[in-house]
């Protein structure tokens, strides 16, 4: 028997300030974001209305879980009340707690959900709900 797969692939973050965003989750997340060229086949004029700019997560997409990028586009736009994302954390304590001094704001602090761990919520600098989640 096959082993279940992670039905999610990827994640995209909106952004309004393409650097204000990306120092947010290094510094939250203690990680180093990277540039990443326009994908191929989308094809956006140079000079034209439509913009797309993304910095990925660090990550491998041969492994298990998923990665991501942040992405300024105007074709849309962050804020609350869409996806919300978890990231995974050995405790989600420290990300939390590193979250105001980033830009952000902590909307429901790190709480036990039982037997699944526990998790917290914040608001990004860009107006996006984060979550973070962690066994311990």
């Amino acid at each position: 028997m096959a082993t279940a797969r992670n039905p999610f692939g990827w994640t995209e973050i909106y952004v309004e300030d393409m650097a204000r965003a990306q120092k947010f989750y290094e510094i939250v997340l203690a990680v180093k974001l990277e540039a990443m060229p326009m994908p191929a086949g989308m094809e956006i004029e140079k000079d034209g209305e439509d913009t797309y700019e993304m910095v990925s997560f660090p990550g491998d997409m041969a492994a298990p879980g998923t990665s991501g990028a942040l992405v300024k586009s105007s074709m849309f736009k962050p804020g609350l009340g869409g996806t919300l994302v978890y990231f995974s954390c050995e405790d989600c304590a420290a990300e939390i707690s590193r979250v105001v001094a980033a830009g952000g704001k902590v909307l429901n602090d790190k709480m036990s959900i039982g037997e699944y761990g526990f998790c917290g919520v914040c608001m990004d600098s860009e107006g996006n709900a984060i979550g973070f989640h962690s066994m311990k």
